[in-house]
């Protein structure tokens, strides 16, 4: 499976998916504003990480405005939260075969680069 999980208005999200050059790549996209990951999609991902806090955005607005930064979420909230709100997903989610590239941080993007490029 080659799927890249963004939001269509997120700039990083755009920059990473023209830098990785997954379109090239014959890659499908889902925008999870327009379209919401499904339970079995989060329930997947989480078999390859070792909690639910790695898919969790805590830098997202909402974090500070829902009051969670000063919350003790257990793995169940945040799951929920994801599920409920969009923006609680780290972002851009690349799944190509059985590797699973989460965020946006430079060390994911290069681990997704050498990936990409060593298969093709």
């Amino acid at each position: 499976m080659k799927k890249c999980y963004y939001l269509s208005t997120c700039d990083t999200c755009r920059r990473i998916i023209k830098d990785l050059q997954l379109r090239e790549h014959d890659f499908k996209f889902q925008d999870i504003k327009n379209r919401p990951i499904s339970v079995s999609e989060l329930e997947q991902w989480r078999k390859s990480v070792s909690s639910y806090s790695d898919l969790f955005n805590r830098r997202a607005r909402k974090y500070r405005s829902e009051g969670l930064k000063d919350k003790e979420l257990s793995e169940d909230q945040i799951k929920e939260w994801i599920l409920k709100e969009y923006t609680f997903l780290k972002r851009p989610v690349i799944v190509f075969g059985n590797h699973l590239f989460i965020g946006n941080s430079k060390k994911v993007i290069e681990e997704a680069k050498g990936v990409l490029y060593e298969t093709k």
